[in-house]
């Protein structure tokens, strides 16, 4: 894998750039939908990839271990073949997971003991074994096993984790580098800087992170409940110690206001759920707010759902169509909602390149967080 910058905003720490991969190009900035085990939920794969545009889609190595498991993923030849999707993959290593699990497990320095929430059997992930996983599902790019600290934690529990964190990636790390891809295309490694929110152990985390001339990395543990403002500081803090030359992946952010004011300061890759699962409970973004579908005021409006054509759909649905789906359960309703909002959210990327591009991104991402986060 390569990363190539092609322009960077003059008023910021915007920029655009190339990541080449073994199943072709991104574009960067970039939104990853998320497609836990094997699919996008509500969303075709044709959809994804002709409408949406979406240019990668993001797996999930803790999911796709249970099911369908790691003997069906390697007998369809790979997660590309299982689901038919011909663009990069990137896998989070399930640590992210095994935080949500608390009660369910145990971190150690061999790795993470955890109860499967599908039926309580007991498993253990390790720094090497997760690598392997990721090999046999196939991703473009794998993750790193980590600890991701829950919002807020002492300090102390923060170093401790940290520590953990680093120990890992340097087994996980030299396995990744001793083993090859099953599938004859190259699989890169992304490391994770953790580290809460204490600065002192976010720089102490960027700098190993930046130290293993990884082909990419990527910030973990923001977004779980903590001020935006602390996340912002937190990823300025990081960025100025990350090498400028290889992507910065922000994981699990978010909205769109996230998302652009991330991209203002310096990262490249985000991916989020926000747009499928709160599309599938009746909130749309839009480049003029938030909409809650279902909310009575949509019921004589007969407008496109975003007045500025930012997805496929609104051409073809007003909302007050889509109000009558959710109102009277039918399945469409969520379907419609989610690919719009994914279809926004790849809109909202795509502009930023543009903007960043023309030099007026900065004037241009002020004037947008003020209307993306309003609601109407």
């Amino acid at each position: 894998m390569d990363f190539k910058i092609l322009l960077s905003d003059n008023n910021s720490k915007a920029r655009t750039g190339v990541v080449n991969t073994g199943h072709g190009e991104i574009q960067t900035p970039i939104f990853m939908p998320v497609g836990t085990v094997g699919s996008v939920k509500t969303v075709h794969q044709n959809t994804l990839e002709d409408d949406i545009k979406a240019q990668i889609i993001l797996g999930n190595t803790y999911h796709l271990y249970l099911r369908p498991g790691l003997e069906v993923i390697e007998k369809a030849g790979g997660l590309h073949k299982f689901m038919n999707w011909k663009k990069p993959i990137l896998t989070d290593s399930g640590g992210y997971q095994v935080f949500s699990l608390a009660a369910r497990r145990k971190l150690t320095d061999e790795g993470a003991k955890f109860q499967s929430h599908i039926d309580g059997s007991r498993h253990m992930f390790t720094p090497e074994n997760v690598v392997d996983t990721q090999r046999i599902i196939g991703s473009d790019i794998m993750m790193a096993l980590d600890e991701c600290t829950p919002y807020p934690c002492e300090y102390e529990y923060a170093r401790k984790s940290l520590d953990l964190t680093h120990r890992w990636l340097d087994r996980g790390f030299d396995h990744y580098k001793n083993t090859e891809s099953k599938y004859g295309y190259n699989q890169t490694f992304f490391p994770i800087v953790q580290g809460s929110v204490y600065a002192d152990l976010r720089k102490k985390s960027a700098e190993k992170i930046a130290s293993k001339g990884a082909d990419g990395n990527a910030i973990g543990g923001l977004s779980v409940g903590e001020p935006a403002e602390m996340m912002y500081e937190m990823i300025e803090v990081v960025n100025e110690i990350l090498p400028l030359d290889k992507p910065r992946y922000l994981m699990g952010v978010g909205t769109p206001a996230n998302i652009l004011e991330g991209i203002s300061r310096g990262i490249d890759m985000f991916d989020c759920v926000m747009p499928t699962r709160n599309g599938r409970n009746g909130m749309l973004f839009t480049s003029q707010g938030i909409i809650n579908i279902k909310n009575e005021k949509w019921k004589f409006d007969f407008s496109a759902i975003d007045n500025n054509g930012t997805s496929f759909v609104d051409s073809c649905y007003s909302r007050a169509y889509l109000r009558h789906l959710f109102i009277s359960g039918e399945m469409l309703g969520p379907q419609i909602a989610s690919i719009h909002n994914l279809s926004f959210y790849l809109w909202l990327v795509n502009e930023s390149r543009n903007k960043i591009t023309d030099g007026t991104f900065s004037a241009w991402k002020n004037e947008m967080v003020k209307h993306v986060s309003q609601r109407l």
